[in-house]
């Protein structure tokens, strides 16, 4: 069977029935040279000249090859920013790890404080981290320990909202209530609500940054929630409540 000329295959019938002329292909395309730049998924499919075969004509194969070349340099480029976000995951997912083991082998209360609001800060590299618990309620006194801040009741709910459990965003006015004398120091936050036990008031972690771009809204909130969980049962266990 003979080949079809390249004539012969643009005169096929469209998805219409009408036939294809080149000449009106040709006219299209002069009137709207944009449609490759549109398209430019059509143009790995073209057949190009191998070089320059005249005066006005354009060279495509070069033209491919350019556009190949920028996309290999977009992957690369695409690959090193998806290997510099795996390395910074591994890197905060160490750090999280380690403060939770670090939480969990404190010797007393005490020590289980200091880590939070000390080691914590210093780990995952924020400025202010403070230990909050709503005042009333049986952990009252128990809960007065160097460290530990108390806030009014619906402090919590007044700073986050009450559907929130957790909340990265950047802030210009930090909570004097929440991190006391440390709040200047604060451009951006993590809050992470405390749910200790049934029988006690709610409590917070808060982590400052004085960088604003530190806790952002949109980052992944998992390990800082898998922290918090940790921090709530390792509160539980101490004071003896109920879960």
């Amino acid at each position: 069977m003979a080949k079809r000329s390249n004539t012969e295959t643009a005169r096929r019938a469209d998805g219409n029935g009408r036939k294809l002329d080149p000449d009106e292909i040709v006219a299209y395309l002069r009137a709207h040279p944009e449609f490759l730049a549109d398209h430019p998924d059509l143009v790995t499919l073209l057949t190009p000249p191998s070089h320059h075969s005249g005066k006005g004509v354009v060279d495509m194969q070069q033209f491919m090859i350019e556009r190949l070349q920028g996309e290999i340099e977009q992957h690369g480029r695409d690959q090193s920013e998806l290997l510099s976000a795996s390395r910074r995951n591994l890197s905060s997912q160490s750090r999280i790890h380690g403060a939770a083991l670090e939480i969990i082998a404190a010797q007393d209360f005490e020590q289980m404080v200091e880590v939070i609001t000390a080691d914590l800060a210093v780990r995952i590299d924020a400025d202010v981290a403070c230990l909050c618990v709503e005042a009333g309620g049986p952990v009252r006194k128990r809960s007065q320990r160097p460290g530990v801040r108390l806030l009014e009741p619906g402090t919590i709910d007044r700073v986050m909202g009450s559907d929130r459990s957790v909340i990265l965003r950047r802030t210009d006015e930090p909570s004097v209530a929440v991190y006391g004398s440390g709040a200047p120091l604060v451009a951006s936050e993590a809050l992470l609500r405390l749910e200790i036990s049934e029988d006690s008031p709610e409590g917070l972690l808060a982590l400052g940054s004085r960088n604003p771009g530190h806790f952002e809204g949109g980052q992944g909130t998992e390990l800082l929630q898998f922290l918090a969980r940790v921090i709530e049962i390792t509160i539980r266990a101490w004071l003896g409540l109920a879960a």
